[in-house]
This record gives structure tokens, sequence and C-alpha cells, in this order.
């Protein structure tokens, strides 16, 4: 009922779906009927880069409507990943959350690493610039291997952690402060997570603590923003690589 009044399907679907890249044949698909289930078709990689440039084509048989989408999902081997900007522009920076201890944190210009003192308080600050209006946003900070997020909601963790940030209803005012935007976030052992549900254009911050607890050299994964219902739409900072070095004091 609700596909033959919302959408004005009065075609039961009953086709079959063929696939093409290039030359390669990449399966068949049969639709019987209204279902709420969606068919997945998977073609993995090594036969992607084999056909290499060409046209994907679809033949449609049968009555009824057909809705599709086409993604990939992929892991680059190169570790040192550039920002990318499709709808987000994202930024990440670090700081020593101790004012007494500025230098515990820093940026070597020389050798592009950020130098962390082992036990030291981190401020991370992600920056998210949208030009548009957007819907269903998460924004993922993923943290080295050296660091872990403190939780201001957890007893026993630090007053000087950023707190959670307001909750302002989108859909009365559309000004709201943009270091208090999301409406929900998630403090998990390697990522940090903020969501709203309608975000307008602007500039916004994902702002919290961490700690350094492991020494050692560390990539720091891109921090991501994404349309979770339009993954198309996304955005990413640069890898970079974070050193948690032993103070000297503490070597001996």
């Amino acid at each position: 009922r609700y596909q033959r009044r919302v959408h004005g399907e009065s075609e039961v679907p009953a086709f079959d779906l063929r696939v093409w890249l290039g030359q390669l044949f990449c399966g068949l698909q049969r639709f019987e009927g209204r279902q709420t289930h969606t068919n997945r078709l998977a073609v993995p990689m090594s036969e992607l880069v084999a056909v290499g440039d060409s046209n994907l084509a679809m033949l449609k048989e049968g009555p009824g409507r057909l809705y599709y989408r086409i993604a990939m999902s992929y892991a680059p081997k190169d570790l040192s990943c550039p920002a990318a900007n499709y709808g987000f522009k994202v930024q990440r920076t670090y700081a020593s959350a101790d004012k007494d201890k500025p230098q515990a944190v820093r940026f070597d210009s020389a050798a592009r690493v950020w130098r962390v003192a082992l036990g030291a308080k981190v401020a991370v600050d992600v920056t998210m610039t949208t030009v548009k209006r957007r819907c269903h946003v998460a924004l993922v900070d993923w943290l080295p291997a050296g660091l872990e997020p403190i939780n201001p909601s957890l007893r026993g963790q630090s007053a000087d952690a950023p707190e959670e940030g307001g909750r302002i209803n989108p859909f009365l005012c559309r000004w709201y402060n943009p270091d208090m935007w999301a409406e929900h976030k998630n403090y998990r052992d390697e990522r940090v997570e903020a969501f709203r549900s309608l975000l307008w254009e602007g500039v916004y911050h994902l702002k919290y603590t961490a700690r350094a607890t492991t020494a050692g050299e560390f990539i720091v994964p891109p921090a991501h923003a994404e349309e979770m219902y339009s993954p198309e739409v996304f955005g990413r900072s640069a890898a970079e690589r974070l050193v948690v070095e032993v103070p000297p004091a503490a070597a001996h």
C-alpha cells in the first residue's frame, strides 16, 4: 500500500536485472513482488582493476520500478592518505591541554610529525566545514594507537575535559553554537563520534581531550565526515604521524 500511494507504483515488480562492467558480466538479480529487503551484487576489486576504465551497463527486463545505488568500498595502500572534500572540509589540530606545559604537544614542521610527551593531555580540535545544508551527519575522529579519549561523562575523569554541549532543536531555530552542534556523542577506545540530524551550512568544531598512554610512533588516521544515508557526500582530513615520547626525566 505504501509503494502504491507514495511512489505511484501501480505495477507489481516482476523483472530481471543484468549488470555488465565493460565486457565483464557481473551477475543477474531477480525481483518478484513488493519487498523490503535489498539485493546486493558485489564485484571484487581485483576484477575492477583488471577491467580498467569501462562503462557500467544495466539491463532491466520486466514490469516494475528499479531503485539502485552504486558504491565502492576500498582501503588505500598508502598510509599517507591526503585530505579530500566531497561536501565536507575536515581539519584536525592537536595542542597541549595543560597550560603549564605548552611544549608537551607540538608539531615538528621539519619532520612533519606531531610530538607528544607520554602522559600528556592532548586538546583535540576537529573542524568541519560545509557550504550546504546537510542531513544525518556523522563526524568520526579516529585516534592513533598511542592516545585514548577522556570521556567527561565518566566519574573520576578530569574536570578540564570539554563538556558535551547543548541540545538545540534545529527545527525551532537555525542558529546554534558551532561548538555545541552535536545531538549525540560517543567516546570509544579508538575514536570519538558526533552526530546531527540537520546541519546548516557553516563551520563546526568537535573538541575533546585525549591522553597519551603508550610510547611509540603511530599513524593518525584521517577524521571523516559524511551524510550517513548519502555516504558519497563526505570529507576527510589528511593522515598524519604522531610520536609519543618518554620525557628525559622519566627515561632515567
